[in-house]
């Protein structure tokens, strides 16, 4: 027997949304695949909570499956997953009681960058030690953040997205987020100081 259409790894975005708007299972778990580890990074940024972020990704993604076939323009689903994956998150920050919480544990931000990495690390281990401890300092430096500096800035530097995906995303104007990633810059900037 041949391999189903939709588990060629070839397959592009467009040609899944494409036939996941028809029902084709399969072609919406590539889908999955391909944008749950990203989304889950960025709600567990947001949210400094595995459970939560784990909760906000599952919800999202049930949303996307129920919506995507009424999505107009495929080519728009990156996009359009961020965004209700980021309206899932900013409504559990929005809901969830006030109460202070513990950061992230910096272990599941790194353990997850080693899990996408290539082989074993051969650089000398007080570099390797001076780095971890630097991306340490400036993962406290971005916790700190205000949340709407952090979602833009999280947006922008750990998931590539331009400035206008992000103004489509958050819902605000392009100069917002240009205003707000330059904000964060500045904050970070100036809580590194220490570690130039």
């Amino acid at each position: 027997m041949g391999e189903s259409p939709s588990r060629r790894p070839d397959l592009d975005d467009v040609t899944l949304v494409a036939r996941a708007q028809d029902g084709d299972v399969i072609a919406f778990e590539r889908l999955v695949d391909r944008y749950q580890g990203p989304l889950f990074r960025l709600a567990l940024r947001m949210l400094r909570d595995r459970g939560a972020a784990e909760d906000v990704v599952q919800d999202a993604l049930v949303t996307v499956w129920r919506q995507v076939a009424g999505l107009s323009d495929p080519a728009a689903f990156p996009r359009w997953v961020y965004q209700i994956t980021t309206r899932t998150t900013l409504n559990r920050l929005r809901a969830r009681d006030r109460r202070p919480t513990d950061p992230a544990d910096p272990e599941l931000l790194d353990q997850d960058q080693h899990n996408r990495g290539h082989g074993a690390d051969l650089r000398d281990p007080a570099t390797l030690t001076e780095e971890r401890a630097t991306a340490t300092a400036l993962r406290a430096q971005i916790e700190q953040l205000p949340e709407d500096l952090r979602l833009c800035w999280t947006l922008y530097a750990d998931h590539g997205r331009s400035y206008e995906e992000i103004a489509d995303i958050v819902g605000v104007t392009h100069g917002t987020v240009r205003g707000r990633i330059a904000r964060a810059r500045q904050k970070l900037a100036e809580g590194m100081t220490p570690w130039r």
